[in-house]
């Protein structure tokens, strides 16, 4: 006879093409709408699945976890980061977690420069001036921006996006450093053009752009603070790809406000949705709304590795991708 089909619940619409195959492979709970599941939603579903398919919308706490059913047994998260599940908490409870890393790398890398050239070129500018009707004409000096190519790139973060990120500015003529946990291996730096550096508020106060690229743990919440912040040239721009609550979003503000950072472009922001309304007033801050991933070809690799993290697990196996508080 053939065996029962686990039962997986998805919290959020994912793409046609995901959704199908997670059907057709599985008992499979789809989501009707494209918002978030409320809490109790969340609850409910931990309580009847075998797998659940969360997002980084979900935060599986351990309230959440406490009240799974003994069904429980993988969280197959819909993207890389799982600073929004307790992991360790999970793991105690004999849940595996695992995510999506490495298909997300391009993508957010593309938006990282595409973020640095709008600060620096002040391409928002030029845009709504364009769709007001205002343009009278060229002007020798009119939107003048800075040139990229010969400025210092400071890369926070050199694990993969990070790496990616410098390769596309080494193409711009861009000057690569880094400041890592750890140092690249001296191969890495040397096909890179990379220049580390140890002291992070050392590399902060030379660059002409910050790039962050790192992910969100308890030792980089606000690691660029109000104090690394004032270590900046005033000349210099800082772009966040990476987790917001790594930026002290009110200090950056307040500074760039003060003119004591020339701009800023955000992917990501420090309470989510809740983005500090002073800096939508800011002409040369470039706010996106969570983009940095957003490309239907990365949607649907992200779905098929929750696919084989399932199937596999479904098959007696550790899911490739799984995660343990080690690597957290």
């Amino acid at each position: 006879m053939p065996r029962e089909r686990l039962s997986v619940v998805v919290t959020r619409r994912l793409p046609e093409v995901v959704e199908t195959r997670l059907s057709e492979l599985f008992d499979v709970r789809l989501r009707d709408t494209d918002t978030p599941m409320t809490r109790d939603e969340l609850v409910e579903a931990v309580k009847q699945a075998d797998v659940l398919v969360p997002t980084i919308t979900d935060t599986i706490d351990a309230g959440i976890l406490g009240q799974a059913g003994e069904r429980l047994r993988l969280i197959a998260n819909y993207g890389a980061g799982v600073d929004h599940i307790d992991v360790a908490t999970a793991r105690q409870r004999g849940i595996l977690v695992s995510n999506t890393p490495g298909v997300l790398t391009d993508d957010t890398a593309d938006m990282t420069m595409a973020l640095i050239l709008a600060v620096t070129r002040r391409i928002p500018e030029g845009l709504s001036v364009m769709q007001k009707g205002d343009w009278t004409g060229w002007a020798p000096t009119a939107f003048l921006g800075g040139r990229i190519g010969g400025r210092r790139l400071g890369i926070l973060g050199m694990g993969r996006i990070g790496q990616a990120v410098a390769r596309r500015a080494r193409a711009f003529g861009m000057q690569v450093h880094y400041h890592n946990r750890r140092r690249l291996r001296p191969e890495i730096e040397q096909d890179l053009e990379a220049t580390y550096w140890e002291s992070l508020d050392q590399m902060v106060a030379r660059m002409d752009v910050i790039s962050i690229n790192c992910p969100s743990t308890p030792s980089s919440f606000h690691l660029m603070n109000a104090r690394r912040l004032k270590l900046m040239k005033p000349t210099a721009v800082i772009v966040n790809t990476s987790r917001g609550e790594v930026l002290d979003e009110n200090a950056l503000t307040r500074m760039i406000r003060a003119g004591e950072i020339a701009g800023a472009g955000l992917d990501v922001y420090e309470h989510g949705t809740d983005v500090n309304p002073r800096l939508r007033q800011l002409p040369n801050v470039v706010l996106l709304p969570h983009m940095g991933s957003a490309t239907l070809e990365g949607r649907i690799e992200m779905g098929e590795k929750v696919i084989i993290n399932i199937k596999t697990f479904e098959d007696g196996h550790r899911p490739p991708d799984q995660v343990v508080p080690a690597m957290l």
